[in-house]
């Protein structure tokens, strides 16, 4: 499945520490293969209407909207970016 990234999503991510990055790599993986992989937990966000959230770690997620064949990746980073997905 194609991702795109928003300019925020490429903003948040040049802020990760290392292992999230190396997180983020193999959740990336997964997502881009199957979307549905119960380690990512998938679940639509309440309040954001056709946002979405999977998970990278406990603490960090990745926010994205569904496109027509793949996903436009718009937030990473902890709990705190879902208030303003």
């Amino acid at each position: 499945m194609p991702l795109l990234r928003t300019e925020r999503f490429k903003k948040d991510f040049r802020g990760l520490p290392i292992e999230i990055r190396e997180r983020l790599a193999k959740a990336l993986g997964l997502f881009a293969r199957d979307p549905r992989h119960p380690s990512l937990h998938v679940k639509k966000m309440e309040g954001a209407p056709g946002i979405w959230e999977f998970r990278v770690t406990d603490t960090y997620r990745v926010t994205f909207q569904k496109t027509e064949g793949g996903a436009l990746l718009r937030r990473i980073g902890t709990h705190d970016i879902l208030r303003r997905p």
